[in-house]
């Protein structure tokens, strides 16, 4: 039968499980409580960056058809206590680390261990140790969100480790501006980077609208094995003005029932659309500005390897 349904495709269809002939979708970029408290000055005190339960996260990606689950909290995989029993399930998470200019960067990496994620964390403040424990460990990472400035200040010089050592880029966030998503993948491109997927969504009405699919695929194996191949596809929905504001009253609302103490502060809500408008426009600035000085360049970044002879045996 392998022979025959090989050499006439049509008949594969009917003799090979329809299970085997379809897309394996993941949402890459999702947050729950685990993420721990926002990092904004004052309200880092009392409220988290996201109010998701880990069961919700998962029962929604199911729903929205999503083939497999992965939680990707900040420098956490606390979540995983809830979910790992379930088969569908894989171990990830959003790594804060410093480049070696001094700015921050977010860090996806996937398919990790429990092991993995205490050496990732002993390494995060060490960007060649970090990039050299995933390379050795065989392990799928991704620059996120490149054109934000979520993660403060940015140098040149980062793009230039993102040209050299990058695995893939994040090229579709679904909280982030279409243009920026765009200027991401077009960065991908000029980097010959692999390109992903995530909503990005610290609130359940984002989870899984955006992600990325792999044909063909059936185990979470053969799902990075299909990205690292290039096949993966970019899905679903960048973000807007009205999602951003959207999702933070939702935090808002999360936070009253969590901690009623703050409903006192409930009139300065009237405030949090200017705080939404004002997130985005810094957010339309910084890629814009980011963009031209990468994107429009003529001439290629450097190759950090390219610097020094001696630089991959340091």
């Amino acid at each position: 039968m392998d022979t025959f349904t090989h050499i006439s495709q049509p008949l594969h269809g009917l003799f090979i499980s329809p299970r085997d002939n379809l897309l394996m979708r993941c949402d890459l970029h999702v947050h729950t409580k685990a993420s721990g408290m926002c990092n904004t000055a004052f309200v880092r005190n009392f409220c988290r960056e996201s109010y998701n339960d880990a069961q919700a996260v998962y029962d929604r990606c199911k729903r929205l058809g999503m083939s497999v689950v992965t939680v990707t909290d900040h420098d956490s995989i606390d979540a995983a206590e809830f979910l790992r029993d379930r088969p569908d399930f894989f171990l990830s998470e959003e790594v804060t680390c410093s480049l070696p200019s001094g700015t921050e960067l977010h860090l996806g990496v996937y398919g990790i261990t429990e092991r993995d994620h205490i050496e990732i964390q002993k390494r995060r403040a060490d960007f060649i140790s970090l990039l050299m424990y995933l390379t050795e460990r065989k392990i799928f990472y991704s620059v996120n969100h490149v054109f934000s400035g979520l993660t403060g200040r940015r140098k040149l010089e980062d793009f230039e480790w993102f040209a050299s050592y990058a695995l893939a880029l994040e090229t579709r966030n679904g909280q982030m501006w279409f243009r920026a998503n765009e200027e991401a993948e077009r960065l991908a491109l000029s980097y010959g980077k692999i390109g992903i997927a995530g909503s990005d969504s610290h609130t359940l009405a984002g989870i899984a609208r955006t992600y990325t699919e792999v044909p063909a695929a059936r185990t979470v194996e053969e799902f990075f094995a299909g990205l690292r191949a290039r096949r993966g596809r970019i899905r679903g929905d960048h973000g807007s003005l009205a999602k951003i504001t959207a999702d933070v009253f939702r935090i808002t609302g999360s936070l009253f029932q969590e901690k009623p103490w703050t409903i006192a502060m409930s009139p300065l809500a009237v405030l949090l659309p200017a705080v939404t408008v004002g997130h985005w426009f810094n957010e339309i600035r910084f890629c814009k500005i980011w963009a031209k000085k990468v994107n429009a360049s003529e001439t290629a970044p450097r190759l950090l390897w390219d610097l020094d002879a001696n630089f991959r045996e340091a």
